[in-house]
């Protein structure tokens, strides 16, 4: 469950940054290096993205209306994306890392299969229950923007597949498709709650929406089990 620690996109937009700002990546200023400056005004960019689009009423956003949000001007923003499609795909991608991370380094740590899930979901909770701008961009309905869009699907293709390979680590569940298909519904079942918790839809507190998400990925996770050891007999029957 660990997505690599920098997107080709940003390796890619970090190059053309370079490029296009041409010997400033050579110069310091005020002590600050010109790579380094670069890095802080698309680490700005990627909070103000990250504020417009996960506010209570966030939407569209525009190449003027992040670096206002961001105190930058322009020609800042091209020295870092192409175009606000690449913003936005990068600062989905920034939360998804985040995410991933904590909820694998969480897992490591728990001595049985409940508490592996347990703390995962937890650290995952915690995360956007932190900063919600970053649930609301991962679930919120009101952010339908193609590029979301796609990143959605994206990101829960892989944590579907992530949660397949920690659950055959400690279950014994064949990793073939009822099992990818359980690994989906889980990840979508947790994404739903998750979104219904953040729009105020559940009267639960962190603890409990955790305890009703773990709950039901361990039982669905145990029902696997049994099915397959059930098909298991019937094949040696025959």
């Amino acid at each position: 469950m660990t997505p690599p620690s920098e997107s080709p996109r940003a390796t890619s937009s970090a190059l053309s940054a370079a490029a296009r700002s041409g010997v400033e990546t050579l110069r310091s200023y005020g002590g600050e290096e010109g790579d380094a400056r670069i890095a802080r005004r698309r680490a700005a960019l990627i909070d103000a993205a990250l504020a417009l689009l996960g506010a209570d009423d966030g939407g569209a956003i525009s190449v003027r209306g992040v670096c206002r949000q961001a105190g930058l001007t322009a020609r800042y923003f091209y020295e870092s994306f192409a175009s606000v499609d690449d913003l936005v795909a990068d600062t989905f991608d920034e939360v998804i890392r985040e995410i991933s991370d904590a909820g694998l380094a969480a897992f490591d740590h728990g001595a049985d299969v409940e508490q592996k899930v347990a703390l995962a979901v937890g650290a995952i909770v915690d995360v956007i229950d932190a900063d919600r701008r970053k649930g609301r961009l991962l679930f919120s309905q009101s952010l339908l923007s193609p590029t979301v869009a796609a990143k959605r699907m994206e990101s829960t293709e892989l944590f579907a597949s992530l949660t397949l390979q920690t659950a055959s680590g400690v279950l014994d569940v064949e990793t073939g498709p009822d099992a990818l298909a359980a690994a989906h519904f889980q990840v979508g079942g947790l994404g739903r709650v998750l979104a219904a918790w953040l729009d105020g839809h559940l009267d639960l507190d962190r603890d409990s929406v955790v305890s009703v998400s773990v709950g039901l990925m361990v039982s669905l996770g145990e029902g696997l089990s049994r099915a397959h050891a059930s098909r298991a007999d019937e094949s040696e029957g025959r």
